[in-house]
């Protein structure tokens, strides 16, 4: 078996060997090229076609973002976000990595981790994401414009939703931003929202969520009632923390964990068609493994509405795929089109594409 040829970006010299020599101790792995900065990261990834590119975020001359955006427009690779930020600002451009493209983030040593612990995390994380079958994501991803793009089709409004859940994992950072700007600022639901993002990485993601959407979003609170009609907020699970719906109220619960994932859109989902049964809507995102399939189908069963993103436009076609063979998404869409289709659900005008 060929190994994985890696390249590694990133400025510090010392953190650049380090990463090299742990990579380099695996017989399955080698290391192809190294780049200090972002230019020269895309000059290597267009010359030598990595399987897959490892990516610090802070760099001189072209940052990590950049970097990301543009590897994915052209030369579309499976990238491994390596990153010490752990500062709101420096958190957002992890975000915007992940949005544009990037598989997955991985956080540097501090040296207080057990010998051998975080080498092995890497070297396991890089073989996984090189797996994966990459899409090419716009440059703009981020301006959501899309001229020419094919309109979206009638939506069927039987049934009354008074409650829309999502959930998502690897390469949903970008689905969710899209469907959220697709969203009237007006909608009148609450949305609830799982997403798999580690800490210490998911700490700001909702923040970074609220600024780019036109409903706000926030992490629940333990205990709060769910917004009425009119006053619709996007809710999201705080990491390390299950969120589940309870005689109309949000709890955060610190049970075990679910498909190795906490927050568990699983979770999620089967309180939901306990508590909403028909009046949900629910949503399963690009994302790897089967997190969410079987809480589809509950809700599915519970006679909801229930969609799955499309393997066309998803990042990983895991967890939608494991809900669609399970018969759980009554509609299968390209995420372009599933805002549209959740306004529509929820009695709102989406935005057009």
């Amino acid at each position: 078996m060929k190994p994985i040829r890696v390249l590694v970006v990133e400025d510090s010299l010392t953190v650049r060997k380090r990463l090299v020599e742990v990579l380099s101790s695996d017989p399955e792995l080698m290391v192809v090229g190294e780049a200090e900065d972002g230019r020269r990261g895309i000059e290597l990834c267009q010359r030598i076609r990595p399987d897959v590119v490892t990516l610090d975020m802070m760099m001189p001359v072209m940052t990590g973002v950049a970097a990301a955006e543009y590897i994915m427009a052209y030369c579309p690779t499976p990238i491994l976000v390596v990153s010490a930020s752990t500062n709101r600002g420096e958190l957002f451009r992890t975000y915007d990595a992940l949005a544009a493209g990037a598989i997955d983030v991985l956080d540097k040593p501090v040296g207080t981790e057990p010998d051998g612990e975080w080498e092995e995390r890497l070297r396991r994380t890089v073989k996984l994401v090189s797996k994966i079958k990459v899409i090419t994501h716009p440059r703009a991803r981020l301006a959501l414009s899309r001229p020419g793009a094919p309109s979206v089709p009638s939506v069927e409004s039987v049934g009354r939703t008074s409650l829309v859940a999502i959930g998502g994992s690897t390469g949903s950072p970008g689905a969710i931003v899209e469907i959220l700007h697709r969203l009237p600022p007006d909608f009148p639901h609450a949305i609830l929202l799982v997403v798999h993002i580690n800490e210490p990485f998911g700490a700001a993601f909702a923040d970074w969520l609220d600024g780019l959407s036109p409903v706000r979003v926030r992490y629940a609170r333990d205990g709060e009632r769910l917004s009425e009609r009119g006053r619709a907020t996007v809710l999201m699970a705080p990491p390390g923390r299950h969120l589940v719906v309870e005689r109309g109220a949000l709890r955060l619960e610190n049970g075990p964990e679910r498909h190795s994932c906490k927050p568990s859109v699983d979770v999620l989902f089967e309180s939901v068609a306990r508590d909403c049964g028909a009046e949900a809507l629910a949503c399963l995102l690009t994302g790897m493994g089967r997190d969410g399939a079987q809480g589809l189908l509950s809700i599915r069963r519970a006679g909801g509405a229930t969609i799955a993103q499309d393997e066309a436009t998803s990042v990983v076609f895991g967890m939608p795929r494991e809900a669609i063979l399970l018969g759980a998404a009554q509609r299968v869409l390209p995420v372009h089109e599933i805002g549209a289709a959740i306004a529509a659900r929820g009695g709102a005008a989406g935005r057009p594409p």
